[in-house]
């Protein structure tokens, strides 16, 4: 029996778009770093700004990139992991089940990339949506200050180390808080570069598998399905 094929749209405009806007401007973003800080600051705003995008069409979105649509129990993901190691063909329309899961990994991870780069930023430079105010600034500064005086009241040392103890606390704090959020920012960062490379390799593996044109369909937002489709 000759199954009937049919072409579908898939994936609207602002998916495709969005989708590969965003793969420009992660990796923009993670090939300039320091060096380009300008350059790298305003690719992770376009980073966040499609996540915020994607998220709510997660919700509100056609069928397909709705989350409802395609995040799959774990019985269900493995179960096509099976089938594609045993080479066993499994089509969707939308997301298959392990795409679903990496749409998902990938969404969480970038989140975590964004968000620590932008607290980052306001931690290195004080600017970006988590900057403090002037006002802020002082009244923390001065809590700083008071802490170490504190201190060099009830230190041993001669008068000359108790007057430089405030600039060595206060750069102490800074220094700690700022070494913390680099690190998990490219602790993110790296983790999304990870799952980019097994999301890679999934499309290949499934593509082949499954006999379909992934790629192709990101590009025009239409799929060649049958009735095997689901």
């Amino acid at each position: 029996m000759i199954n009937k094929s049919k072409s579908v749209k898939v994936w609207g405009p602002s998916i495709r778009i969005g989708h590969w806007t965003l793969v420009i401007a992660f990796f923009t973003a993670y090939l300039t770093e320091d060096d380009l800080m300008s350059v790298h600051v305003w690719a992770g705003y376009i980073v966040g700004c499609y996540l915020v995008m994607r998220i709510i069409w997660g919700f509100v979105g056609g069928k397909y990139v709705r989350f409802s649509h395609f995040v799959y129990s774990p019985t269900r993901i493995v179960g096509y992991l099976k089938n594609l190691i045993a080479r066993r063909p499994q089509h969707y329309i939308g997301h298959n089940p392990a795409g679903g899961a990496m749409v998902i990994a990938l969404l969480l991870s970038l989140t975590g990339t964004a968000g620590t780069g932008m607290k980052l930023y306001a931690v290195e430079d004080n600017k970006g949506p988590f900057a403090i105010s002037a006002q802020q600034a002082q009244m923390q500064l001065a809590s700083v200050s008071v802490i170490s005086a504190a201190k060099a009241e009830n230190a041993e040392d001669d008068d000359a180390d108790e007057e430089s103890k405030p600039a060595r606390t206060n750069h102490l704090v800074d220094k700690q808080s700022e070494e913390f959020w680099e690190e998990l920012h490219e602790f993110f960062a790296n983790l999304t570069l990870l799952l980019v490379f097994f999301h890679l390799l999934g499309v290949v593996v499934s593509s082949y598998i499954d006999k379909e044109k992934l790629v192709k369909a990101m590009l025009t937002g239409k799929k060649d399905i049958d009735d095997t489709y689901q």
